[in-house]
């Protein structure tokens, strides 16, 4: 006789198809070791998520434009829905971008999408990337996530600028032009350089297809190997967390991935992609029919790149426009420089950990992050290259300040070449002071409390505020950091009387330590008796 409830109940399609695909791949293995993977609740986090879902939106609308989009250096009369440019002769790349924006359903909404995407998407990157400098997060084990990211937002720049010129309208066209001035500075090989580029002189029949390709395939697909490789490494080293009670180095503490995060990610996804949307439908961008077909012997008033070139931009203007002959060669310096600059800069921020590390001789693995006040030099270092930054932005865009404040255009060039040397300066001792007497406040609040502004008169006639302690949990945040000391020298000699011999780089490490972490670099915490003395009186 049967029994009918130990009998196995038929499965069902979708548990068919489940066990199916287990057997294969792995999925249900793959999924109970994930699922239920604990992840940190702060919304900084939420920073790497708009460039992830902005990169999504990019992908999805770039998509839908390639449909469309004849990136061809060809001449064709216009003649489509834009009355004012009609009979004008352009290139089949700017046609096609007005057909798209004038005669595609929902066209000029997609691109406009398209282009607010990939201007998030690279202030994300930018935003994210200070947020893992100031809290430290790019120390041991996650250098080559913070590698990882750097290539991308350097790669970033370069996409946006592909993307950008494609259009072929007056003002890519000026942004094309001014590229082929940097080019060109190069002495020797700028002109093949060039030559090769454009396909000839510029504009030349080669630039946009050839961006084109870049824009869509091989940027792209690096883009996205790096994202995979990013993301598989921060599920591998776990999120970093902020320091807490019962927070360590060994541990996570936060919600799980499935359903907790999935649900949260799920939401900030439309979230996300609902603001652009709204910003594409009420902020128009980059409109090229105001502008025109590109034409060599135009340009647009006001020309200005998206912000992220906007560095660059500024280095080159704010440059004087100095030229030597060296070895029967003209030499653009005022070009060169900052050509070389800007990759150097750049170059800077991709080492800064392996440089951190080379200072402190720390190759512990870190996963708490840095309250940015704890380390005052790097805060200040942070700040002093966003000041710089925003400089060379303001430099960028002299032409503009000019015309809308009346002022002279070579007052303010020179109130920049001031300003790029003084301010970083004043930015990062600024700073600095700023970070030490947050330090000197945390430090007053673990020894005497907070304030309560309760004044009491004492019996001698005295007036005292009244402070409550902090709890011990309020003390843990306080005070867990960890100080760092400034690399001992040692003695000038060793045991048998002998000079030690020091190299200059082994000098300079010894000096930079003793400025990152030396007296007058960080504010002592309380000591462990310091504590308890304060909690007992």
């Amino acid at each position: 006789m049967v029994n009918r409830a130990s009998a196995k109940q038929p499965s069902s399609k979708g548990e068919r198809i489940a066990d199916w695909a287990d057997g294969r791949v792995g999925i249900y293995g793959l999924a109970k070791a994930n699922m239920r993977k604990i992840f940190p609740d702060h919304w900084s986090f939420m920073l790497g998520e708009i460039c992830l879902y902005s990169f999504v939106a990019l992908v999805l609308t770039g998509v839908y434009l390639t449909l469309f989009f004849h990136p061809s250096m060809n001449e064709v009369t216009y003649h489509g829905s834009y009355d004012p440019l009609n009979g004008i002769v352009m290139s089949e790349a700017y046609a096609s971008t007005l057909h798209i924006s004038f005669d595609v359903r929902g066209g000029l909404l997609i691109r406009q999408i398209h282009h607010w995407s990939a201007l998030i998407f690279l202030a994300g990157m930018f935003v994210h990337m200070i947020r893992h400098f100031f809290t430290g997060s790019f120390r041991k084990p996650r250098e080559l996530n913070w590698l990882f990211g750097w290539i991308m937002l350097v790669l970033g720049m370069f996409e946006g600028f592909t993307g950008y010129s494609l259009p072929d309208d007056l003002l890519s066209g000026t942004g094309l032009r001014f590229v082929e001035g940097a080019v060109l500075s190069f002495p020797v090989v700028g002109t093949y350089i060039s030559m090769f580029l454009f396909g000839g002189e510029i504009p030349g029949h080669d630039i946009i297809p050839r961006f084109y390709s870049v824009h869509i395939l091989l940027l792209p697909g690096i883009f996205a190997a790096l994202i995979v490789a990013h993301l598989i490494l921060v599920v591998y080293h776990k999120h970093t967390q902020w320091p807490a009670p019962g927070r360590t180095n060994k541990n996570v503490v936060g919600m799980p991935l499935f359903p907790v995060y999935v649900a949260k990610a799920g939401g900030f996804f439309f979230l996300v992609t609902g603001v652009i949307t709204v910003l594409a439908a009420i902020a128009s961008i980059n409109p090229i029919w105001s502008y025109g077909p590109y034409r060599s012997d135009q340009v647009t008033n006001g020309a200005q790149p998206d912000w992220y070139m906007g560095f660059a931009e500024g280095l080159i203007r704010v440059m004087p426009g100095w030229e030597i002959n060296f070895l029967g060669h003209t030499l653009a310096l005022g070009v060169l420089i900052p050509l070389l600059v800007f990759p150097v800069v750049l170059l800077l921020i991709g080492l800064y950990p392996f440089f951190e590390a080379w200072v402190t001789g720390d190759k512990r693995e870190h996963h708490l992050l840095d309250r940015p006040r704890n380390r005052p030099v790097r805060t200040a270092l942070g700040v002093a290259w966003i000041s710089l930054y925003s400089c060379f932005m303001i430099g960028g865009s002299n032409d503009i300040i000019a015309s809308k404040f009346h002022l002279s255009i070579n007052l303010i060039t020179w109130v920049i070449r001031v300003s790029v040397f003084a301010v970083p300066v004043i930015a990062f001792v600024i700073t600095k002071r700023v970070c030490l007497g947050l330090q000197q406040r945390d430090r007053d609040k673990i020894l005497h409390g907070l304030e309560t502004g309760v004044i009491q008169r004492l019996p001698h006639g005295e007036f005292i505020e009244g402070h409550k302690p902090l709890t011990a949990a309020q003390r843990h945040v306080l005070g867990s950091h960890e100080q760092y000391r400034a690399l001992e020298a040692g003695p000038g000699v060793d045991e048998n009387g002998a000079v030690r011999k020091r190299s200059r780089v082994e000098k300079l490490r010894y000096r930079l330590s003793r400025g990152f972490y030396g007296p007058g670099a960080q504010i002592p915490k309380p000591t462990a008796d310091e504590v308890r003395s304060s909690i007992d009186h």
